[in-house]
């Protein structure tokens, strides 16, 4: 599996799947969730909603509305929109989407940073239980993973988090 980091906008990726860190209900209000929605289109939070409720540690496909991606997986991090979680709701998140990755076949897909905004957990402990969920998924798919993030702060974050786990400290 090959890891990439960028400083991107993640709604503007031509991949096989983007992944928004959702809320159970689907709602895509602000952070990157908002963001996908306001440039795909409202049809990605309608279909996102019409599944919902979605538990943490669980992960839904839907169509990616207007965005150049095919799909978009909505992994959770939180139950409700706002919340404080911690970085162990990042990993179940980050663990779903790559599941999800490997049940439907894509092969490339991209992670912004997840849980940093409305969630509050340091970028750093995001970053590190992100990419430990990655080296830990030991399927065939994805074969290419993006990590984005609009912040340059978050896209260091990846790759300190990257950097360390090859020197396994």
């Amino acid at each position: 599996m090959q890891v990439h980091v960028a400083l991107a906008e993640i709604f503007k990726l031509q991949v096989d799947a983007i992944v928004n860190p959702a809320n159970s209900l689907g709602i895509m209000g602000g952070g990157t969730g908002g963001a996908i929605r306001r440039h795909g289109g409202d049809v990605i939070q309608h279909e996102a909603m019409s599944r919902s409720p979605i538990a943490v540690g669980a992960a839904i496909v839907t169509g990616p509305g207007a965005l150049p991606c095919a799909h978009i997986i909505h992994a959770p991090t939180m139950e409700e929109p706002g919340m404080r979680i911690g970085a162990e709701n990042v990993r179940r998140a980050a663990r779903a989407a790559l599941i999800a990755s490997d049940r439907l076949q894509f092969k490339v897909i991209a992670f912004p940073g997840m849980g940093t905004d409305l969630g509050d957990v340091p970028m750093d402990e995001a970053a590190r239980a992100i990419v430990e969920e990655i080296r830990a998924h030991k399927r065939p798919f994805p074969e290419t993973i993006y990590l984005v993030d609009t912040s340059q702060d978050m896209v260091e974050m990846f790759e300190d988090a990257l950097r360390n786990a090859q020197q396994n400290l």
